[in-house]
């Protein structure tokens, strides 16, 4: 047999999850039976736990339960390696990797296409006692996944940038799914791993490349490499569910933490009604709130679904008939949307140095708009033209910083400026700069919104 025709047996079947088919379809029904599904989220790609599914099956449920329902040809499945340390990425000599359910055939084209990189290659020793990309089949295979193909690849040393570019060859399109296996924080008490995981969320979300470590997630080098990736294709993250094993089977004393995060294109990460209209009416509410107690109004969390709960940059504009009347907001996601929006509204409507505050009488005739950030991706900015070479009108919003000073105008400027030169040139008059003198140390960020 060559060794092209090896099939990879189940490494931990009958320990992480169970040997029996019956008895594993069973689970793995039971856990997707129980997970919520977020309405119209165009995923194209996860991050999910690996533990023993007793401990992570339901988080890791939260995440499969997108893919219900989904033509899915392909999946590219990275994970850590956790026995056989080496530099790069590994693929293995394999035709196939097996689980009780049946196996599932490995794409030898994608393999022989991702060998051709320096940096990848064949070591398929590290993937016979691996548990990371093991576990995760059960799962794709019950949801009828059983004729995609799949592409493995465990993460070594390699740079977020490196691994980017390596994704690059075989990330595809709507056929192809990215899905990353990895746990969060190993062995702390419950609450300082808590801590840990939520600092670990906040940079996914964030889509940070360079924070994660070795002690914030075991399979941190797939994570960054997808981070570094999606912060460059202008992605959104989610987190779908975050746990630890002392919330569901093990005890409080050391945890391992769990997260399940799906991300989308920023062009397809469009909010459905219902959720838009949760924005509106606590944006009004915020203003109403404001009104007539002259504070921010306090905001549940636990009322609200996943995605108004991830870190998001928000900015809020008011218009009094018709007119600018407040525009105020984030920069960075530092807080949940909705916290956000909350108080992004407050502001725009009391503390816009710009304006006098809202009035009652003034409440008939606002309109309220709030514009969701996306990620900052770098332009150059040696000159004016380098900047305007890399924007997209009536698109891209525009973030400029030189000399010590700061400015940003929202994609909806375009309307008003529609000039690249002068869309610029009031930039830099707004961040009190000289349109005909160029910082030596000027920075240009763009961005998109999702605005309603």
């Amino acid at each position: 047999m060559s060794a092209f025709n090896t099939i990879l047996p189940a490494s931990v079947a009958g320990r992480f999850y169970p040997a029996d088919p019956e008895i594993l379809r069973k689970d793995v029904e039971t856990y997707l039976s129980q997970a919520q599904k977020p309405q119209d989220m165009a995923v194209k790609a996860l991050i999910v736990p690996h533990a023993g599914y007793i401990y992570s099956g339901p988080i890791a449920a939260s995440a499969y339960k997108l893919l219900e329902g989904r033509d899915i040809a392909r999946v590219v499945l990275l994970g850590p390696s956790h026995h056989i340390a080496f530099r790069g990425v590994a693929v293995p000599k394999a035709a196939a990797m097996r689980t009780p359910l049946g196996d599932l055939s490995i794409d030898q084209d994608a393999l022989a296409l991702l060998t051709q990189e320096p940096d990848v290659d064949f070591l398929t020793e590290a993937f016979r006692p691996e548990h990371s990309l093991d576990v995760q089949l059960p799962f794709l295979h019950y949801l009828g996944k059983d004729c995609l193909r799949l592409i493995p690849m465990l993460v070594g040393d390699v740079s977020p940038e490196r691994l980017d570019e390596i994704l690059e060859k075989v990330w595809g399109g709507p056929e192809t799914l990215i899905l990353v296996s990895s746990d969060l924080s190993h062995f702390h008490p419950y609450d300082q791993a808590e801590q840990s995981d939520k600092s670990s969320s906040q940079a996914i979300e964030t889509l940070n490349p360079h924070f994660l470590q070795g002690e914030q997630a075991c399979g941190c080098r797939p994570v960054n490499g997808l981070l570094a990736r999606a912060r460059r294709l202008d992605m959104r993250a989610t987190t779908l569910d975050r746990r630890n094993s002392g919330d569901t089977a093990g005890t409080k004393d050391k945890v391992v933490g769990y997260g399940a995060y799906a991300f989308e294109y920023g062009r397809d990460a469009h909010l459905p009604d219902f959720e838009r209209q949760m924005l509106r009416d606590a944006a009004v509410t915020s203003i109403r709130h404001g009104i007539v107690h002259g504070r921010v109004p306090n905001v549940d969390l636990q009322s609200f679904p996943a995605r108004l709960k991830a870190l998001r940059a928000t900015f809020v504009t008011i218009t009094l008939a018709g007119q600018l009347r407040g525009c105020i907001g984030s920069v960075e996601p530092h807080q949940p949307l909705i916290v956000d929006v909350v108080q992004s509204a407050f502001k725009a409507a009391f503390s816009d140095p710009r304006f006098s505050p809202l009035q009652e009488k003034d409440l008939s005739e606002i309109a309220v708009k709030t514009s969701i950030l996306g990620a900052f991706r770098p332009l150059p900015a040696r000159s004016p033209q380098h900047i305007l070479e890399g924007l997209e009108p009536d698109k891209d919003g525009l973030m400029i910083l030189g000399a010590g000073k700061r400015a940003l105008f929202l994609p909806d400027v375009w309307q008003s400026i529609p000039d690249q030169q002068q869309f610029l040139a009031a930039l830099m008059q707004k961040a009190g700069l000289n349109p005909q003198t160029w910082p030596k140390d000027m920075q240009g960020f763009k961005f998109t919104t999702e605005s309603f």
